[in-house]
């Protein structure tokens, strides 16, 4: 019976494209999937240059439209306001970022411990949103203006060819 579930091309073919999808370590070829146990497993082997990405927090409103992006990769010495949790609404400066572990640690977000002192707490950064950027680190912002630049032309290319349309007409 094994010899002829083998032998037979499709399923064989079939149980080798499964294995290939998901391999144990971190595939720079696999794409997406919808199943959540494959996109923990995604980032949970994802190399620290990727991790790093997955760091990305939201924006404040007055910053999306400043610098037209949605999120950006948090940096040590920006300002955020945590959204969820028990210290919701509070704000306070990034202290640590730990990319292995994809969490953050805010100045002031402190736990009293059994022994007495406190503790830093660690936090997701889908759960907070950037106010104040750190404007210290040159390269970062010169990246933000470029992109802001480009956008820029972009939107004046589109508007210019209903114009000239408009002047035909």
């Amino acid at each position: 019976m094994q010899g002829r579930l083998w032998s037979d091309g499709h399923l064989w073919l079939k149980s080798l494209q499964v294995y290939i999808k998901m391999k144990k370590k971190f595939s720079k070829h696999w794409k997406s999937s919808k199943q959540p146990r494959k996109q923990r497993k995604y980032s949970a082997n994802a190399p620290l240059h990727i991790k790093r990405k997955m760091l990305s927090v939201n924006l404040s409103k007055e910053l999306k439209k400043k610098y037209g992006k949605r999120n950006i990769p948090a940096r040590k010495g920006d300002t955020i306001k945590i959204l969820r949790g028990k210290f919701k609404k509070k704000q306070g400066k990034i202290i640590k970022i730990n990319t292995k572990k994809s969490k953050l640690e805010v100045e002031g977000i402190q736990v009293k411990k059994q022994d007495g002192s406190k503790a830093n707490v660690k936090i997701q950064p889908s759960n907070v949103q950037i106010i104040e950027l750190n404007i210290e680190d040159k390269k970062r912002m010169k990246n933000l203006k470029i992109k802001t630049e480009k956008k820029e032309t972009k939107e004046v290319k589109k508007e210019n060819p209903d114009k000239k349309e408009e002047t035909k007409k």
